[in-house]
Parts: C-alpha cells; sequence; structure tokens
C-alpha cells in the first residue's frame, strides 16, 4: 500500500498542518471518524500527549505536508515514539485540495485533507526514514551557502548598479571582475573615480600585482584607461563614496563564509560511503555531490523516469486533439536538484563523451539550454544506476570493451 511499510496495521491516521507556533492536527480512524481535530502545539510535551492519547486507539500514522523546517519537530517527535510517519508532497496536497468542497483555506481544512488523502489514497504517499546525520548536516549546510551565493549576487549587482550610476565606463571594467579579492580590495581602498585619480595608474597597479600578479598592470591600465572617459562628476557620486567600500568588505565577508562552510561540506561528503561513487562521474564536484545527497539519498525511485520527473527533468508533451506541438521542458519538480543536475551537466562539458552527445543535440536544432537539459537528463539515468548498484561511474566506450572482454 504505497510507500509506507506497515500501512495495514494503521489504525488512526494523524494529518498535521504544521506551523510555526502549533500546528493543526486533525486524527481519522480507517471508517473516517473524526477522533481529533484541535491545535497542536509546537512543543515537544504537547505533541508527545496528543500522540499518547491517540494510539490508545491502535497503531498510528502521522502524516505531513512538510517533514523538514518547521515540520522537523513533530516528525522527531513521532518517530522517537515509534510512530509511523509519512509526507504527503505540496504538489498532490494542493491537487486533492480541490477536489473537496470549499475555497476556505485554513488550518483545520488542510490538517483534514491531509488525514483524509493518506486514509482513502495511501499510494500518494511517501514514507520518511530517520534522516542520517550527515544528510541532515548537509541539507543544513547547502541550505546556509544558496543564502550566501544569493546575498552574494544581491550585493555584486548592488556595486555594480552604483558603479554604473557614477562612472559607467568605469563599471564596464571592474564590474565583470568582482569575484577577484584584488578589485574588491582596490574599491574599498579607492572607493570614487577621483579617489583612483589622485592614487595615480602607478600605485593603483601596486596595489593590484599584490594580489593578482599577473593582471594588476593590465588592469590598472584599463582602469584609468576608463576613467579618461569622463571628466564630470555625477549627482550622487559622495554617497556612493561612502556605500561602495562597505559593500566590498561585504563580498570579502560574504565569500570568506561560503569558503569556510564549503570545507565543511567537504569533510562531510568526503565521509559518505556514496562519495566515492558520486564523484568519479565528470561534472560532480564537492557542492554537485552535497546536493545529489541531501535530495536523492533516502527517497524511494521506482525507476530512472520517476528520478527525472522528481528534478524537473523529464520532457513534457503538448497535444491537443490532432494537434501536436512536441516536447517542452518540464516546470515542475525539485528546482534544487534541477539547478545541480544542470550545472553538473554543463561542467561535464570537458568530458569528451559528454560534450560529443551535446554536440549532437545542437546538431539535431536544439539551443544550448536545451541540449544541456538533454544531457542532464541523461545524466540522472546514469546517477540512478549508479546508486541502485553501488557502482562507479564508466564511459560507455569503456563499458562496452569490457562485455565484449
Amino acid at each position: 500500500m504505497g510507500s509506507i511499510e506497515r500501512y495495514d496495521e494503521v489504525a488512526v491516521i494523524i494529518g498535521l498542518d504544521v506551523g510555526k507556533s502549533e500546528h493543526h492536527a486533525v486524527a481519522l480512524n480507517r471508517d473516517g471518524q473524526k477522533l481529533y481535530d484541535k491545535p497542536l502545539p509546537n512543543t515537544e510535551v504537547g505533541i508527545t500527549d496528543v500522540l499518547r492519547r491517540l494510539t490508545e486507539h491502535g497503531p498510528a500514522l502521522v502524516v505531513v505536508d512538510q517533514p523538514a523546517t518547521i515540520g522537523a519537530l513533530p516528525v522527531a517527535v513521532a518517530q522517537a515514539a515509534g510512530v509511523l510517519v509519512g509526507y504527503l508532497p505540496g504538489l498532490t496536497m494542493r491537487r486533492v485540495a480541490d477536489l473537496h468542497p470549499g475555497e476556505a483555506k485554513t488550518d483545520a481544512r488542510d490538517a483534514f485533507i491531509i488525514a483524509e488523502t493518506a486514509r482513502t489514497m495511501p499510494a500518494t504517499l511517501r514514507s520518511i526514514k530517520v534522516a542520517d546525520e550527515q544528510i541532515a548536516e548537509l541539507s543544513m549546510l547547502c541550505g546556509f551557502d544558496d543564502d550566501l551565493a544569493a546575498q552574494i549576487t544581491q550585493t555584486s549587482n548592488r556595486v555594480r548598479g552604483l558603479l554604473t550610476q557614477i562612472h559607467p565606463t568605469l563599471e564596464r571594467v571592474l564590474g565583470p571582475r568582482l569575484d577577484h579579492p584584488a578589485i574588491l580590495d582596490l574599491i574599498e581602498r579607492y572607493p570614487s573615480p577621483a579617489a583612483l585619480r589622485q592614487a595615480g595608474q602607478k600605485r593603483v597597479a601596486t596595489r593590484l600585482l599584490k594580489r593578482a600578479p599577473r593582471k594588476g598592470g593590465v588592469w590598472a591600465q584599463e582602469i584609468f584607461d576608463a576613467l579618461d572617459q569622463q571628466t564630470v562628476t555625477v549627482i550622487g557620486t559622495n554617497a556612493a563614496t561612502i556605500v561602495l567600500p562597505r559593500l566590498a568588505r561585504q563580498l570579502v565577508e560574504l565569500r570568506q563564509q561560503r569558503t569556510d562552510i564549503a570545507t565543511e561540506v567537504e569533510q562531510i561528503v568526503e565521509a559518505h560511503p556514496l562519495h566515492p561513487v558520486l564523484t568519479s562521474m565528470p561534472g560532480v564536484g564537492v557542492r554537485t555531490c552535497a546536493r545529489l545527497l541531501t535530495e536523492i539519498v533516502g527517497k524511494h525511485f521506482p525507476t530512472a523516469g520517476h528520478l527525472a520527473a522528481y528534478a524537473g527533468l523529464a520532457p513534457v508533451t503538448r497535444r491537443s486533439g490532432t494537434s501536436i506541438r512536441g516536447e517542452s521542458p518540464s516546470r515542475r519538480g525539485n528546482k534544487v536538484l534541477k539547478r545541480a543536475m544542470f550545472l553538473s551537466a554543463f561542467a561535464a562539458l570537458r568530458d569528451p563523451e559528454s560534450r560529443a552527445y551535446y554536440d549532437r543535440k545542437i546538431g539535431q536544432g536544439k539551443r544550448h539550454n536545451q541540449a544541456l537539459i538533454a544531457l542532464a537528463r541523461r545524466r540522472c539515468d546514469v546517477i540512478y544506476a549508479m546508486l541502485k548498484t553501488g557502482s562507479l561511474y564508466q564511459p560507455r566506450a569503456q563499458s562496452g570493451a569490457a562485455l565484449a572482454a
């Protein structure tokens, strides 16, 4: 019955609509009779007390729509008490909700829909196993790394916006190089066109050469060529001079934090037994491996196609009667996993076999992103097979030669 083990033994189904301060629980027996319908405090004591009372009616199953973040505590409490725990995916929840009368969006209604769906359609549920400590740590660290990456992008865009406002030509020299510590150090030390001119090209070159020994002199020449193309001072330059060095320091600090997190992630990833399997595939580095572990490991996928659909890599066919519009990329699926697979496919273009497949798709008329999605879909099948068998990656040429031998 679905992917929930021992579902036939369950006598009480508890639907939980999770919240920050409190949840709402609705408990049904197998006949659909309501046993409980009340708010539930988001505390271990409160959750334990309700579970104790409801399990007096028989073995229970707790079903949530968010097994992580705000739903982590009730899941952990239920697992510690030996109660089965299931997960109703959000997309399924929304589709089933459309079948129930009424348009009100209340916690009580959502909790009832979760419980009723689990009672009548157990195949829609996914099991939640006790989280592996390594996977839990990776999930938290990777989430923080994503936040840092977003902050870096936001801060970089802010720096480029200010430079464009006060000196567009200078921005075209400095903006694309904000990922280099030499440029950030220069902006922090000389945050305005006037400050750069006053320092002089020789001093600027000397400062750049300390952190960019190969490019410092060239960049200094480009900077002063840009400065020569604008003599007027734009309104707001003085304020930008106050803001720019602070933004530059923020970028340095954010990148250092991301480097530190990457070190922690690398240690955890290397200690995981699946590390040598996943990283044997071209284009799978530490960050991609971490994402594959957090988004795939512990979940059940009957076939490679199910994994591809979960990752949003399975193409969607558009048809209407006799009119066939072809296939297009799916807009659903796990966006985190899809992005990791996409970037991994891009990184794998250095691999001859992956490059040949990409070039073949380009030759068939596909655009760059379409060819990368196709490559990511193909690699998804390979990853599924590697994880299922625990075997290392082998290029098709090598695997074919091995079979021939």
